[in-house]
């Protein structure tokens, strides 16, 4: 038997509803299950734990209200879907949580309120106030404005970031399967549940599956959003959310759905930021010294060990530092745009003034605003 202890003594957590248990695949918004999973909440609520909504679900409610019977290709038709559902949504919600004497927050969130450092302080400042507040924030993805260049990619996504952002001690994704299995489901009926493994497990993405025709999300996505919220320490719970009680059950330490461990400390604030960005605006190449000492010391990157410099970025834009065989090694904010970087790249730190006439930093990229890529330790 699986040992859940650590379920039961989680304060904060991070509960991610995808869209297909959400819109009963596909018949409209299942208000009768909603109003199931915001009772548990105002339980979890009773016993102390902070909570987050992730909600999907916006573009298909949307769909539905609007009478469309299959999802647009246009992106303008899709924010439009967006914009209707998210009120659907927020209706929805409101109307459950105020049963139970509860308020809940509409929180829209796009990837520069993520990518900027001052927004992501902002957005973190205002997620801990309204817990403080007692209020149940509803997250979802601001797709009335977002395009596919500078999206998230799915909900399972913004839920880890979101973990990562108010440092919650649990992620839980409840999802139309039971839990993880070893094979499909749907397909092979010998499946067999796995109830825990690491987050780093290498042998989950060969298990993982893809995703179904209203979300975007699959079980893939689920086992990289569970190493994103590692980042930060949070363990991820992929729970059935059609299973009775599933959130309460699983507080009480039964061993259900399949528990992705974090395995490891959180790392600090800035570099859990730094580690959730998506975007990045260019590539540093490394030579074998530079990686060795990236991996085995977390020092600094030096300009001496860079071979060459790919994209265009200016001063504190995230980058990807690759070694020779282009595998990622790190990404970090550089201290110097791309201009200035192929100047110096190769040379000592004493180069950098007599080449570009001013020196601002002796590092192309320190290593507190260093993140090793997941499965690398500094």
């Amino acid at each position: 038997m699986t040992d859940r202890r650590s379920v039961t003594t989680t304060q904060r957590w991070v509960v991610k509803i995808g869209s297909s248990l959400l819109t009963n695949d596909g018949k409209g918004l299942d208000v009768p299950a909603i109003n199931d999973w915001v009772a548990q909440m105002a339980q979890l609520r009773q016993q102390g734990i902070e909570l987050v909504l992730v909600s999907s679900g916006a573009v298909a409610a949307g769909l539905t209200r609007l009478g469309w019977n299959r999802r647009p290709t246009a992106i303008h038709q899709l924010q439009a879907a967006a914009a209707v559902g998210q009120m659907v949504l927020v209706q929805t919600y409101e109307s459950a949580f105020q049963q139970y004497g509860l308020h809940a927050a509409q929180v829209l969130l796009d990837h520069d309120d993520l990518s900027s450092r001052q927004r992501y302080l902002n957005a973190r400042s205002t997620l801990r106030t309204l817990l403080d507040l007692g209020v149940v924030p509803v997250v979802n993805e601001n797709d009335t404005v977002v395009t596919d260049e500078i999206r998230f990619g799915d909900n399972d996504t913004l839920g880890a970031l979101v973990a990562n952002l108010i440092e919650a001690d649990l992620l839980v994704i409840l999802t139309d399967q039971a839990g993880m299995y070893d094979s499909d489901p749907r397909t092979n009926p010998d499946a067999r549940l796995l109830p825990e493994l690491s987050a780093e497990d290498s042998s989950l993405e060969a298990m993982a599956g893809g995703g179904g025709a209203l979300g975007r999300g699959g079980m893939l996505t689920k086992v990289r959003a569970a190493r994103v919220a590692a980042r930060s320490g949070a363990d991820t719970l992929i729970l059935g959310g059609r299973t009775e009680q599933a959130l309460l059950r699983a507080r009480r330490g039964e061993t259900l759905g399949t528990l992705l461990r974090a395995d490891q400390e959180p790392q600090a604030a800035r570099k859990r930021w730094i580690a959730g960005q998506l975007q990045t605006r260019g590539t540093l190449v490394l030579d074998e010294g530079a990686v060795r000492v990236l991996r085995e010391k977390g020092r600094s990157l030096l300009p001496v060990g860079v071979k060459a410099v790919k994209g265009r970025f200016t001063r504190g834009d995230m980058v990807v530092c690759v070694g020779p065989d282009g595998q990622e090694i790190a990404r970090g904010l550089v201290n110097y745009n791309a201009e200035e970087a192929r100047k110096i790249i190769g040379q000592p730190t004493s180069a950098i003034l007599p080449l570009l006439g001013y020196k601002d930093d002796e590092e192309l990229v320190h290593r507190d605003n260093l993140v090793l890529t997941e499965g690398y330790t500094g």
